[in-house]
């Protein structure tokens, strides 16, 4: 299950995040100018912030396996679709399209793995999946290197479009998503679900199932007669509306408003602090390390950005459509080091605790933010730099808590919507940090590094293991 759920991951960072590399690559072709990119490049982002409240709705209602295929399917025929696109309104149409279709993907993988897997193993298994992410982040730029310089080209009349080396690589990150919808397909429901909405005799023969994949023995030797659910569940609403509001209405009530709260405000500033500083990282590398500042050992790394920018503006080529390979190398080094380091999370976790952990993590990455440029020692600020990254790993454990803090029967709604909250911050990050480089880069560190220490600071107030205990007691009604 953790395999089928990190393909589903890789598939949603290859289609989502492709226009990264597509985007500047077919710049030439389709004659884009400097706003259209733009637009271009924040669109497949729009697509998942506006779908992420439905997908969560349907899986908890139409269950957890079978909207996770439908959006995968409808992903990979829109991504490729795209790859054909004719112009540059073409191309942000269907991008749109399957990028809203995979909305959902990622919350719903979360909740279907969570909800497959044994409380001991939960959390390590979540935190991994940010492993996942962050390795096909990086993936995606080691594949755009041998493909995008290619110098093929194949005329298709009907379409009046030449397919060459950026749309094979469009279709290249499309697959994947083929390949998760029929591997979805083929694993189970989630049992949890299956018996939250009163379906028990096919919840206990998907349990047998496992079993029987699991032991390697025969059906007949599990031991279970029945099943029920250790929460309330709710009452059937009939109508789409009144059912999804039904659904949604759960998590702005008490009890739940606290915790829908809590999870929401940490998601929206960890998103914002840390996510744009991904998206700029081939801008922020280039700086530190180009000719222009790269021979000055005096320069803090905002004036090094600052030399760079300079000097970039005065031999920019506007017909240039190449990608820096070094600026990709790089971008795949950074996210396998996060990668990496992600592996030793969990086992940090096990042994410190979620909660320390995350409070821990943020504080020191804040810190580490505010001193970047402190010092005019070139690599004093390079590690600096990455310590602050580190807090990106926190990203998989606030996860671990949107899938153990809300009872089933709202769960995937609740991901969806928490993650929502996130990626909709980090819509406003992008942008804040983008023009704080360019005019007032030291401030961006203080004003990033600041929230990510506060958002350190509030997670104090998330819940305990023993505390999230108590408030599923509560969830199913015991004293």
């Amino acid at each position: 299950m953790f395999t089928v759920c990190s393909s589903v991951i890789t598939g949603m960072v290859f289609e989502v995040f492709s226009v990264s590399y597509l985007v500047p690559a077919s710049a030439c072709e389709l004659n884009t100018t400097s706003t259209q990119q733009g637009i271009m490049a924040g669109i497949p982002l729009t697509g998942v912030i506006m779908t992420s409240h439905i997908w969560g709705y349907l899986a908890d209602t139409r269950g957890r396996r079978k909207i996770l295929s439908i959006c995968m399917s409808i992903g990979f025929i829109a991504g490729s679709i795209a790859a054909f696109s004719p112009d540059w309104i073409s191309f942000s149409v269907f991008k749109f399209t399957s990028s809203a279709a995979l909305g959902g993907a990622f919350a719903l993988s979360m909740t279907l793995l969570s909800e497959c897997t044994l409380a001991a193993k939960r959390s390590s298994l979540v935190i991994l999946t940010t492993t996942v992410f962050m390795f096909s982040s990086g993936l995606m730029a080691l594949i755009s290197i041998p493909v995008l310089p290619l110098k093929f080209s194949y005329y298709i009349s009907i379409l009046d479009i030449h397919f060459n080396s950026w749309r094979l690589l469009s279709l290249i990150f499309s697959a994947p998503s083929a390949a998760c919808a029929i591997a979805v397909a083929c694993t189970y429901e989630s049992p949890k679900y299956l018996v939250s909405v009163r379906k028990e005799e096919e919840a206990l023969k998907t349990l047998r199932g496992i079993f029987m994949i699991n032991s390697g023995k025969s059906g007949s030797l599990y031991q279970v007669d029945s099943v029920i659910l250790d929460e309330k569940l709710t009452e059937n609403t009939k109508g789409i509306f009144r059912s999804m509001l039904a659904q949604t209405l759960p998590l702005l009530q008490p009890p739940l408003l606290k915790r829908t709260l809590l999870i929401g405000l940490l998601f929206a500033m960890s998103y914002i602090a840390l996510n744009p500083f991904m998206v700029w990282l081939p801008f922020i590398v280039n700086s530190f390390i180009s000719p222009s500042g790269g021979n000055e050992t005096k320069l803090t790394l905002c004036q090094m950005a600052q030399l760079f920018m300079d000097t970039t503006k005065t031999v920019q080529k506007p017909s240039d459509c190449t990608m820096n390979k070094f600026a990709m190398l790089v971008v795949f080094g950074m996210n396998t080091i996060l990668s990496i380091f992600n592996m030793f999370l969990s086992s940090l976790v096990s042994w410190a605790g979620r909660k320390r952990v995350f409070i821990g993590l943020q504080i020191i990455a804040g810190l580490s933010g505010l001193c970047v440029n402190l010092s005019s020692i070139k690599w004093l600020s390079a590690i600096f730099f990455v310590i602050f990254l580190l807090a990106i790993l926190n990203f998989g454990l606030l996860t671990t808590y949107s899938v153990d803090i809300f009872p089933t029967y709202v769960r995937a709604m609740a991901v969806c919507l928490t993650l929502m909250v996130g990626r909709g911050s980090a819509v406003i990050g992008i942008n804040v940090l983008k023009i704080l480089i360019e005019s007032h880069c030291e401030v961006a560190f203080y004003i990033f590094g600041g929230v990510t220490i506060c958002s350190g600071l509030i997670g104090v107030l998330i819940p305990s293991d023993a505390q999230l205990l108590k408030l599923k007691q509560e969830d199913s009604g015991k004293p």
